[in-house]
């Protein structure tokens, strides 16, 4: 017991990595994912399945007629039967990691959709809001029909009373209020 203690070894941290015997390396996942994704692109083409179906002939034409005599792959085509289970051993595993490639991309861009729909909602109740805001404000500000239907109110009130209106200033005012000009006319 006292040696752990001495020798600084500690089970409360963990232990400090060590570089094996045999160095690794360098493995970029990336890279390997954009290649299954090419290669999947490319299985679905037509031209993939051209060059398939063009192979598959030759290869039944040369072990049905023999070249100079010689037949690598007799009648059930035992060979090439194990040519198709190996490209679809390596096809199905390549094609599921990029089809699981592209389920993250697009997980990604919805999550993106969602956040960017968010804020737009966001903005949307905002400026809804500011507009009935200013709805509001606008019913207590004075417009143009009320204005001149207030101001025909006090003209008839005025009318009423006798006082005359001038439409006109006159012409012995000078405005500066010294000659009690129209203010005075209209006062008697």
């Amino acid at each position: 017991m006292a040696d752990r203690r001495d020798s600084g070894i500690r089970l409360d941290q963990p232990r400090e990595v060590r570089p094996g015997l045999i160095p690794r390396g360098r493995y970029d996942p990336e890279a390997f994912g954009r290649f299954a994704e090419k290669f999947a692109r490319y299985m679905g083409t037509a031209r993939f399945l051209m060059y398939m179906t063009v192979f598959v002939i030759l290869w039944i034409a040369f072990n049905v007629i023999g070249i100079f005599g010689y037949k690598w792959d007799a009648y059930p085509f035992i060979l090439l039967n194990l040519f198709f289970s190996t490209q679809a051993s390596y096809a199905a595993p390549l094609i599921l990691l990029a089809q699981n490639r592209q389920d993250d991309r697009d997980r990604v861009t919805i999550e993106q959709d969602r956040a960017r729909d968010e804020r737009n909602l966001a903005d949307t109740e905002y400026l809804t809001r500011e507009v009935a805001a200013l709805r509001l404000a606008m019913r207590d500000a004075a417009t143009r029909d009320f204005v001149r239907s207030e101001l025909r109110g006090l003209l008839e009130e005025m009318e009423e009373r006798g006082l005359e209106v001038r439409a006109r200033r006159d012409p012995s005012d000078t405005g500066d209020g010294a000659g009690g000009g129209s203010r005075a006319q209209a006062a008697t």
